[in-house]
């Protein structure tokens, strides 16, 4: 504790704990807030993974990750305040929080990590961008000339289209500008979650049946069978949690306590999540068994109607092009900042450029940022290529994502800031839930990885 007192009192600079901030968030805002961060192409996964872990195991991991999801927050919300959770200096980010309660080299740690989970997210959403344009164009071509046409489309043209189109939306100069391309992200979200949920439901009852099994789809060997498993486990780990941007949240609560709150906001906005997450997961499992494509808008299990496939294929679209940037500007903002920072004299840093375009308002051109955000978004197009892969790299990402940002930190923080006292009753079950989550995250890494591999070698 006295590290975190120290730091507590060197960091009331960059914690700017104020009145000048105007804070308007309610338990609302905070709801919705939560199921934007939430819900997004992860669910698009979940009639896979369902698929994989049968119908026990199936639903069974989809509700403990809402329940270790939901754990995790209450432990993370307490961490809004050090020392005291109530009445302490603001932590407005993760890395603040971990830099504040547990020390710098583990905010070094956190950081990298997530720095990492953005650039992996953002190349996840270049695959699946181009999956869903080839999946239009499918649907299409299927409507037009029969199930038995062969409409199979490459996709590496679509996804340097979308690199082209996020060269242009990464000169948006920050992430306060995008707040009409989160907006939009969130309403078509919403509608892609729904459509798929609603076809699954549709096709059970045209089935007049329930497909699956107890043990989920039959693989050829018990290894194939188990890296699967592990995969559908990062599957759904990558769907779930939203830790890592929870503080972000919870500091636009107008006014304390901010943790009570934002534990009822996750509650509510967990159950609402589960909802549509069961309901694709099952349903889409119901409604294909063992044929239950990777991904339930793109894999083909729906046909009919052709344009709602389509319909819910552009809302993907729309909401990955303004997902890339959420996710992908807090990289540009820590690159442009820490080198403005060291070469604090740099022209090519710091010297804007007026460019009149046509029937547009003049846009400041940075030669710096044109140039490092360019480059961002050609590797992460250039990875895409090499690894077109939806379900495996979502379950990379998934694995990665959940021990040491969902678990780990929190768990640890919570420990520190609550004054927990080693080998006591509460020490001993969150440091056994932590230590199972890290099993977790590691077979399903295994299983994700391993799964990459073969796709690859396929």
């Amino acid at each position: 504790m006295a590290v975190e007192h120290e730091l507590v009192h060197e960091d009331q600079n960059s914690t700017n704990d104020d009145d000048t901030t105007i804070r308007t968030g309610t338990l609302w805002t905070t709801i919705a807030h939560i199921i934007t961060a939430v819900i997004g192409s992860g669910v698009l996964s979940l009639a896979w993974s369902t698929a994989q872990l049968g119908w026990i195991g199936g639903p069974i991991a989809l509700i403990s990750f809402a329940f270790v999801t939901y754990v995790s927050s209450i432990l993370m919300s307490d961490c809004y305040r050090s020392p005291d959770p109530v009445t302490g200096t603001r932590n407005r980010s993760f890395t603040d929080a971990v830099r504040v309660i547990l020390g710098e080299k583990k905010a070094w740690g956190c950081g990298l990590i997530q720095y990492v989970s953005f650039y992996g997210t953002a190349i996840a959403y270049v695959v699946t961008t181009a999956t869903c344009i080839k999946a239009i164009r499918k649907s299409n071509c299927y409507h037009k000339e029969g199930r038995g046409a062969n409409c199979e489309y490459g996709g590496n043209v679509y996804m340097l289209l979308f690199g082209v189109v996020q060269i242009v939306m990464s000169q948006i100069p920050d992430f306060h500008s995008l707040v009409m391309v989160s907006i939009v992200a969130t309403i078509m979200s919403f509608c892609y979650a729904s459509v798929g949920f609603g076809l699954g439901f549709v096709q059970v009852i045209e089935n007049g049946k329930i497909a699956g099994s107890i043990t989920g789809v039959p693989n050829s060997s018990v290894a194939k069978k188990l890296w699967h498993t592990f995969q559908a486990l990062g599957d759904i780990a990558f769907a779930y949690p939203y830790t890592f941007i929870l503080l972000e949240i919870q500091d636009t609560i107008k006014s304390p306590p901010e943790n009570k709150v934002t534990k009822q906001a996750s509650a509510i906005a967990i159950i609402v999540t589960s909802v549509f997450y069961l309901g694709c997961g099952c349903f889409g499992y119901a409604a294909f068994g063992n044929n239950t494509p990777g991904n339930l808008l793109t894999g083909f299990g729906f046909y009919e109607p052709y344009w709602i496939v389509d319909f819910a294929n552009v809302c993907i679209i729309v909401h990955l092009i303004g997902g890339y940037q959420l996710f992908s500007q807090p990289i540009f903002a820590f690159a442009e900042r820490s080198l403005t920072e060291k070469f604090p004299e740099s022209r090519f840093l710091k010297n804007f450029y007026g460019i009149k375009l046509p029937m547009l308002p003049v846009f400041q051109l940075n030669l710096f940022r044109l140039c490092f955000r360019t480059a961002y978004v050609v590797s992460t197009t250039a990875i895409a290529l090499v690894f077109p892969y939806f379900n495996e790299i979502l379950g990379v990402l998934g694995a990665l994502n959940l021990w040491p940002l969902a678990i780990y930190f929190p768990v640890e923080m919570y420990i520190v800031q609550r004054k927990v006292e080693v080998w006591s009753t509460k020490w001993v079950v969150l440091e056994m839930f932590s230590f199972v989550l890290m099993v977790v995250s590691v077979v399903a890494l295994v299983g994700s990885v391993a799964g990459l591999i073969e796709a690859k070698m396929s």
